[in-house]
């Protein structure tokens, strides 16, 4: 019986309709974005409830010390998130995920405050950021995989766009609420009980997201893995494994494609999370930008993202990868230091220099997923991204916030830009060594070969 005949009577996401693949993965990693991105929205307002410092900036460091404590979990969570969606299913790692995450909003949302229960309330902030941690550092690469190996191969540019399209969708949304609440609440009513809403908010929507994902099928691409593996598995997706400790010794026959994600994501995630995550908070802390009026420049600069993306994400269908990657890095490399002077205490500077990086910025973001999915072959699709991926993050998206925060208030605010620009200098280098991947077959058994060990490339055909 061939893995074809076999894979029959197992629906997969080729047998659900469009709108359910992209709801389902839409739905849950909006949800998740949206809890990780309001802790750094709203760190202002509830850095206090958790530390008991006397100074708001130092409250607010020690906030965002925290922020990035829960990028430290992230290579953990991706390692176990990722070793399941290539051994068990994306479908079931993407379901775990979401739960995870809503569960550490929900904690955050109703845990008491130092007044109340003293450092007791900085353990809980700690522990539940741990938790979104390990379920964000899962989340991306199963969803990235996930979607990467449902779009038809000749739009897989402009489906990926859908991960941060979704994202933002989710980081816009909770930066919106900050803005309204900010806008009809005092500074002591936010500081009080205010801040706690949107995580409340992200519980429940995380459960509704849990449903959709439920409701999904597995891959085309891990279907025929998983039954080529064991022949037998041919009736029900839930039992569907691949085999045993093959994921591990993949991931070594292919340590190139570790490396290649490490350099493609140093640069990105640190102009990232400076422009499209923390810009607001920094403007408010740093600049002193009045709170509203910072949050409503970042609402309107993250609306151009989201136009951008789609558009740069069908682009890179047509051109290829590659150039789209280049003129992105190169674009924020010689306007970092332009846009950093344009900041001041005019709301207005924000969103324009906001708007500007993020065009940049949704060159890469929107095909990412893409790009990251097609190096890597079916069996080690989503660990061998999640692992390199998460670590990176960790290291340079999670303390992007605080270092630009700590050099700002030290009189150093250059250094911080002319490191991001060293980390984007890295990621060039390393994108100008990637082979084109646009419209290639992600079940061809040649993807992944550029960066298998020489000694076991098999033979161009």
């Amino acid at each position: 019986m061939s893995d074809t005949e076999s894979r029959s009577h197992i629906r997969t996401s080729a047998d659900q309709s469009k709108a359910r693949t992209l709801f389902g993965i839409g739905s849950g990693n909006a949800m998740e974005w949206f809890d990780w991105g309001v802790y750094t929205t709203f760190t202002p307002f509830f850095a206090s409830q958790f530390f008991h410092g006397g100074d708001p900036v130092s409250d607010v460091l020690k906030t965002l010390i925290v922020f990035a404590a829960g990028f430290f979990a992230r290579p953990f969570g991706g390692a176990l998130f990722g070793w399941i969606a290539d051994k068990m299913g994306r479908k079931l790692s993407m379901a775990l995920c979401v739960a995870l995450a809503s569960g550490g909003s929900l904690l955050i949302g109703i845990a008491p405050n130092y007044a109340t229960i003293g450092i007791g309330a900085s353990i809980i902030l700690v522990l539940a950021r741990l938790a979104q941690g390990l379920a964000h550092g899962g989340e991306l690469p199963s969803a990235q995989t996930y979607i990467a190996e449902a779009a038809p191969k000749d739009k897989r540019g402009l489906w990926s766009s859908l991960i941060y399209f979704s994202g933002t969708v989710g980081q816009l949304s909770g930066t919106l609420l900050a803005a309204v609440l900010s806008t009809m609440l005092s500074s002591e009513s936010m500081n009080a009980y205010g801040w706690r809403l949107p995580f409340i908010l992200g519980g429940v929507f995380g459960l509704y997201a849990l449903y959709m994902r439920l409701r999904m099928h597995e891959t085309e691409a891990f279907v025929e893995e998983a039954v080529h593996d064991d022949p037998t598995t041919n009736e029900d997706e839930q039992h569907l494994r691949t085999k045993k400790g093959a994921i591990w010794r993949t991931v070594r026959e292919h340590p190139k494609l570790l490396f290649q994600v490490i350099g493609m994501t140093v640069g990105m995630t640190v102009l990232y999370y400076q422009w499209a995550i923390s810009a607001p908070a920094y403007a408010i802390s740093v600049i002193k930008v009045p709170a509203a009026q910072a949050l409503w420049a970042g609402v309107a600069a993250q609306i151009v993202f989201l136009i951008a993306c789609p558009l740069f994400g069908a682009l890179s269908d047509r051109i290829g990868r590659k150039p789209i990657l280049l003129a992105a890095l190169v674009g924020l490399s010689v306007l970092s230091f332009p846009l950093n002077a344009m900041l001041n205490q005019s709301a207005w500077s924000l969103f324009f220099a906001m708007s500007i990086a993020l065009v940049f910025l949704a060159m890469s973001t929107s095909i990412g997923p893409a790009v990251y999915a097609e190096i890597f072959p079916t069996r080690i699709r989503a660990v061998g991204l999640a692992v390199p991926y998460s670590i990176a993050v960790a290291l340079f998206g999670g303390t992007a916030p605080y270092l630009q925060t700590f050099f700002s208030s030290h009189g150093m605010a250059s250094a911080f830009i002319w490191y991001s620009l060293a980390l984007g200098l890295i990621s060039g280098l390393v994108v100008l060594g990637l082979p084109e991947t646009k419209g290639i077959d992600l079940k061809d058994k040649s993807v992944g070969q550029h960066g298998r060990r020489k000694a076991l490339r098999e033979p161009a055909a």
